[in-house]
């Protein structure tokens, strides 16, 4: 079965003052329809820009990526825009929900773009359980609320690949469990490949396997794995 998302000989990095600095090398990865995967890495090691290379924000310095048979790395920047309203739910640590608009507006914004349909809005705050705050502004809003409202948006265009960059980062340990939980279960449920980024062990376990960015590439040797 073709991968839903293929990396192959993936090289990224930047210009630190006089020296080049390489974050990715020659990195092939394969992640399956419907698959959970978690990228174990500290900060700094790589995982937000292997984010962006994903997502087509940046475009790689070498290398290519393909999702569902298009190598999105040969898009322009325009047609990788488009790609990424589409094709792409992100999750992030800081919840980045507009704060001029409402809970539901925040989730209306995706499906406008895309010319959704609006009840969508309604079907997943219901389903974040968050259906009395569709009227809020986000500043009224729990940490854990906001996060759950972030899950929502992201899910609520039916996107190909949803991706969570340590989206229990900026909660405390109990309300982190409760926003995997719900992350997990959803995504399962409508049958989502998410890629999972974070620094926690403990977070990463729930995936279906786990990865470790390490010196630029991938290792599944987590025992192995130096803190």
């Amino acid at each position: 079965m073709r991968p839903l998302l293929s990396l192959k000989g993936l090289c990224h990095g930047y210009r630190e003052g006089e020296r080049d600095r390489s974050v990715l090398d020659h990195v092939d990865l394969d992640i399956g329809e419907g698959e959970f995967v978690a990228i174990l890495g500290r900060s700094g090691s790589g995982k937000s820009t292997l984010f962006n290379l994903i997502s087509g924000i940046d475009g790689p310095r070498a290398g290519a990526i393909w999702v569902r048979g298009m190598e999105l790395s040969a898009l322009n920047e325009r047609d990788r825009t488009l790609y990424r309203r589409r094709h792409i739910g992100f999750i992030y640590q800081f919840f980045n929900l507009l704060p001029t608009l409402t809970v539901r507006e925040n989730l209306l914004l995706p499906l406008e773009l895309n010319g959704l349909p609006s009840q969508r809005a309604d079907e997943l705050l219901a389903a974040v359980e968050l259906s009395e705050r569709a009227g809020a502004y986000p500043d009224r809003l729990s940490g854990g609320e906001q996060q759950r409202v972030a899950i929502a948006r992201a899910l609520v265009h039916d996107p190909t690949l949803v991706l969570a960059d340590e989206p229990t980062g900026n909660l405390d340990m109990q309300t982190g469990q409760l926003i995997l939980d719900m992350l997990d279960r959803l995504a399962r449920q409508t049958g989502k490949t998410l890629v999972l980024a974070t620094h926690s062990r403990a977070v990463a376990e729930r995936a279906d396997r786990v990865l470790a960015l390490v010196d630029g590439g991938f290792t599944d040797d987590i025992a192995a794995f130096a803190w």
